[in-house]
This record gives structure tokens, C-alpha cells and sequence, in this order.
């Protein structure tokens, strides 16, 4: 089987765990997630299965829609709900919402990040959680992200020492929301921690597509169970429709003159080569020095 089955993750597993539970469903060792979710957080991962585990990277690098929840009052050192507490500042009232709003309005665009020390960003050739686990702090790569939406999505609550609300953001591929529920506390002048999160949106995959494992499993006894083919999951790139001719020289990874439509696009585009019956063969991409296309991912079967 070849395709992106579109699991709606559960909590309490790590990504890994998901790709093991579906090897084990679909018998395939053939199988990979493409965007890890901390063990606590839901909602959309999408995995490939088969040939479709090609493609993973082209999915990972597509934007992420969450809906989170950050409170106010106290940090922890996994900047999430799991964490021990760092620091408190018990709140005297309500934050006024119409400051949260032109807060969170304020974080639109391009912004530095640092990860945080739970998290499994290398450094040294260690993950960074293996320096937090033995205690250990070190200094992390900053790193820039894109907030392309940001909005509250729930009232502001006040609970007589904290206070809490949701928020719904699209950003891009390397985003922490759990860091950045901190850094909106900083901004309002507290220690915060994101105490709830939910994928809901993966590039074009969204949440009420996505299947439990139950559903999955009970799908699979039925022979029902639908993966998104390759051609359709990579939907987003720019297309190309060639000829049997070149199809043919395609599948045997040929260096290509490049497209009239594509002459001016930006180096780093990829674009994605279908045959006249609509399937995918492969993924091209500029020479960096030659006026030519060359393969970035062959696709086609034999």
C-alpha cells in the first residue's frame, strides 16, 4: 500500500510510537510521520506509508494550524503542563482582552525563537532533552519562524491566582507553540506554560479528515481504509504535465531543459512532474548552476 493515511494522533504516544502502531496495522516496515507532536498533544499527523515515505520531507515543510491553550501565572521547565514549576507570580485579576488581542496581533510575521531544553533539537550531537534530563543547560541555536495567523479563540478566565485562554495559530515548519505560549507571557508580563494543545491543520490535511487508530483498525477489517495517493498529497507544489516521451526519461532520473512557465521561479521551488494519466512520477527542482532541471525525488514505479 502506497499513500498518507491522515491519523488523528492520540495522546499519550510519541510520533515514533504512531509509526510502530501503523507497521504493526498495515505489516510494512515502510512507514514514516512527518512532523513530530510531543506525547501530550493531538490531532492531525500525517504518515506515509510505502513509496509515499519518498515524499515525507515535502510534507513536513508545509505550515501547521494549532489551537493551544497558554496560562499565566507560572512557567515550568517543559514550558507545558508536564513540567515542574519554575517560577510563579500569582495574577491580582483578569488580564484586559483587548490588550491579549493586539498582543497576540503583534506576533504576525517573522520572529526568533530559541527551543526549548526539553525538546529534540541536536546540539554537540546531542538532543537537547539529554542535556535537560541530566540537569544540564546549554546554549541553544536561536532560530527564525513565521507567524502567518494568530488569533484568541476563547475568553480570557481568570481564576483568583491565574488565568488562561486559547489561542489559533498558523506558523511555520520549526515552530514551538509551547514556547511561544511563554513568550506571549513575557510580553503580558507573567511566567506562562502552554497547558493544552491540538494540531488541527498539516499544509492541507485538516483535523476532520483524520482517522483514530480505532476507526484505522476498524477500516482495515473491512478493507475500507483510504490513504491519500502521492499524486494527491502533493497537491501544494507547483505542477508539471509531461508527455509520454519525457515521462519515460523521467522515470529514469534525466536532466530536463526547464519548463517556459517555470523560467522565472525562485531556485528553491519544487516542482511536481505528473505523466498524462495523473501520476506523480517525480520531483524537480533548478540546477543550482546549469539552466536545466534535474530530479530532487524520482517517484515513478517500475
Amino acid at each position: 500500500m502506497d499513500g498518507v493515511l491522515l491519523l488523528n494522533k492520540p495522546a499519550g504516544m510519541t510520533s515514533h510510537d504512531c509509526v510502530y502502531r501503523v507497521r504493526k496495522l498495515f505489516k510494512t516496515k515502510k512507514v514514516g510521520h512527518t512532523g513530530t507532536l510531543d506525547p501530550d498533544v493531538t490531532g492531525v499527523l500525517p504518515i506515509c506509508i510505502g513509496r509515499a515515505t519518498k515524499i515525507v520531507e515535502y510534507l513536513t515543510a508545509s505550515s501547521k494550524t494549532y489551537e493551544a491553550e497558554v496560562t499565566l501565572g507560572f512557567s515550568t521547565d517543559t514550558e507545558d503542563a508536564s513540567g515542574e514549576v519554575t517560577q510563579s507570580a500569582p495574577l491580582s485579576e483578569k488580564p484586559d482582552e483587548e490588550s491579549v488581542d493586539r498582543l497576540l496581533a503583534s506576533f504576525k510575521g517573522e520572529l526568533e525563537q530559541t527551543p526549548p531544553m526539553y525538546s529534540a533539537v541536536k546540539v554537540n550531537g546531542k538532543k537537547l532533552y539529554e542535556y535537560a534530563r541530566k540537569g544540564i543547560e546549554i546554549e541553544r541555536p536561536k532560530r527564525m519562524i513565521t507567524i502567518s495567523a494568530i488569533e484568541r479563540i476563547s475568553p480570557v478566565v481568570f481564576n483568583g491566582t491565574t488565568a488562561s485562554f486559547k489561542f489559533r495559530v498558523t506558523c511555520s515548519k520549526g515552530t514551538y507553540v509551547r514556547t511561544l505560549a511563554v513568550m506571549i507571557g513575557e510580553k503580558l508580563g507573567f511566567p506562562a506554560h502552554m497547558s493544552h494543545l491540538i494540531r488541527t491543520g498539516s499544509g492541507r490535511f485538516a483535523l476532520e479528515d483524520c482517522r483514530t487508530f480505532e476507526e484505522i483498525e476498524a477500516d482495515l477489517t473491512d478493507e475500507s481504509v483510504r490513504l491519500i495517493p502521492i499524486s494527491e498529497a502533493l497537491n501544494h507544489l507547483p505542477k508539471w504535465v509531461i508527455n509520454d516521451t519525457l515521462a519515460e526519461k523521467v522515470g529514469n532520473g534525466a536532466v530536463l531543459p526547464v519548463p517556459e512557465e517555470f523560467t522565472g521561479a525562485d531556485e528553491d521551488v519544487r516542482v511536481a512532474v505528473y505523466n498524462r494519466h495523473g501520476e506523480c512520477l517525480a520531483i524537480y527542482m533548478k540546477h543550482p548552476e546549469k539552466p536545466v532541471f534535474k530530479p530532487a525525488k524520482v517517484l515513478a514505479t517500475d
